[in-house]
């Protein structure tokens, strides 16, 4: 199972979770309750994931897809 990043949009807490991908989306702020947004930072590139060079741009460039730049 995939490890999801989310940010309340209410409190601003930050959290990961592992979540199917089936249940990625019903997720709710463990500290306040409030509403959640997937957080895409890109730190999972190709190259990472494989252990093969590896991003070195660190993915936060506009428009990323794992250093097409």
């Amino acid at each position: 199972m995939p490890v999801y990043d989310y940010k309340c949009v209410q409190c601003g807490h930050r959290f990961d979770l592992l979540r199917s991908v089936s249940s990625r989306d019903d997720v709710v702020c463990p500290k306040c309750g409030g509403a959640v947004a997937r957080v895409y930072e890109g730190k999972w590139s190709m190259g990472r994931s494989t252990g093969s060079g590896g991003c070195s741009c660190g993915g936060n460039c506009q428009g990323c897809a794992g250093c097409g730049k």
